[in-house]
């Protein structure tokens, strides 16, 4: 079945109806809730006590029924973190095993839980003890005795913005699915995404780019064409040349998934790569005729792998070409002017010589192993 036509406007930014939401991302935030999780690490069955009846008291029909989890150690609170979604983490300062600022950071590499809020608690004075709490990945610190009231204050504070990062989350969710949804409306491009995200990232790793903008090649890989949901099949799957135009309706497609994107603030590094990745290095390409270094790094990466990608998939009008031949035809586009010439050479040491953390995923590129490689 045809994918519904949007219609292309001025540059106005995109409402959640044009894309068949039936929300915008600003409403789907609503607080935390009562049945949100909270670990309490402790290894004295009292301390635990005393904090599970501060957060289940309150005034009358004030009171929150959180679901409470308990342990001793801190190496039971990261087994159970990897096994069950937990909201929040109340910790000691001083633990069994290991001290709470090792715990946090032990909590803070773990990619599933670097975003759940910490608060840590002790009874030992000295502003030493907080700074290292907080600097070891700590949101908040409070100290011995506690005071029911500001307890329950600073937990439901720390739950509101986890509820809120949640919300976000769930927001670029929908934005990846959309644009897998793309990629599945032609079945020839099957897992592009997936391994554009993948070879942008070893180039990324060649040149040393920090974990923030291996993130936004990675994003980028999978978001770069979301803007074609606004081209109709009758446009994208032509099987003769464009008209004038319908190619201003194609072209469209990178301006228009920059602006599907740009509500969401933590994929402001992605917006380059999805507006200029077909720009040209002599100031041919669009959408804004950019030239040489002007072009975005990022969008230049991208746009390389996605050109190999392109020559070396089977498509129904040409075979799959070797990497030899892509590389050939990609050094041709160097001489005409097209190419940034650096780029190119980067990608063929990427395929000659992967990053020792990239060659399994070149050989066999998986969103598992490319998450993992980020992640890092």
């Amino acid at each position: 079945m045809a994918t519904p036509y949007i219609p292309i406007r001025a540059h106005a930014p995109l409402e959640a109806g044009e894309l068949g939401l039936s929300y915008t991302p600003e409403i789907l935030f609503t607080g935390p809730s009562d049945s949100s999780t909270i670990l309490i690490v402790d290894d004295a069955e009292i301390n635990r006590r005393m904090i599970r009846a501060m957060l289940q008291g309150g005034r009358a029909g004030n009171s929150k029924q959180y679901k409470l989890l308990e342990c001793r150690r801190p190496s039971e609170a990261l087994s159970i973190v990897s096994q069950e979604k937990v909201d929040l983490v109340i910790c000691e300062f001083i633990m069994p095993e290991m001290s709470g600022p090792e715990f946090c950071q032990r909590f803070r590499a773990n990619k599933k839980t670097y975003l759940t809020p910490v608060l840590m608690l002790t009874s030992v004075q000295g502003s030493e003890h907080e700074i290292a709490g907080i600097t070891s990945g700590a949101d908040e610190f409070l100290l011995k005795p506690l005071q029911p009231a500001v307890l329950r204050a600073r937990v439901t504070a720390m739950l509101r913005h986890k509820a809120a990062i949640d919300s976000l989350e769930e927001v670029e969710s929908i934005l990846f699915t959309l644009a897998q949804t793309v990629e599945q409306r032609d079945h020839y491009t099957g897992a592009h995404c997936q391994r554009l995200a993948t070879y942008a990232v070893a180039m990324g790793l060649r040149v040393g780019l920090p974990r923030e903008q291996l993130l936004a090649l990675y994003r980028g890989g999978f978001l770069h064409d979301i803007g074609k949901i606004s081209v109709p099949d009758a446009i994208l799957f032509k099987d003769s040349l464009l008209t004038q135009d319908e190619w201003e309706v194609m072209r469209s497609h990178t301006w228009r998934g920059e602006d599907i994107c740009r509500g969401m603030k933590s994929l402001a590094p992605v917006l380059p790569i999805v507006r200029n990745h077909h720009e040209r290095w002599d100031g041919s390409g669009y959408p804004d005729g950019l030239v040489g270094d002007r072009i975005p790094y990022l969008a230049r990466i991208l746009q390389i792998v996605d050109i190999y990608d392109a020559l070396t998939t089977a498509r129904p009008y040409k075979p799959a070409l070797s990497h030899a031949e892509a590389l050939g035809i990609l050094y041709e586009e160097v001489k005409r002017g097209w190419r940034d010439p650096e780029m190119v050479r980067q990608l063929q040491d990427v395929f000659d010589n992967p990053p020792p953390e990239m060659r399994e995923a070149l050989v066999s590129p998986s969103l598992n192993s490319m998450s993992q490689n980020v992640s890092k």
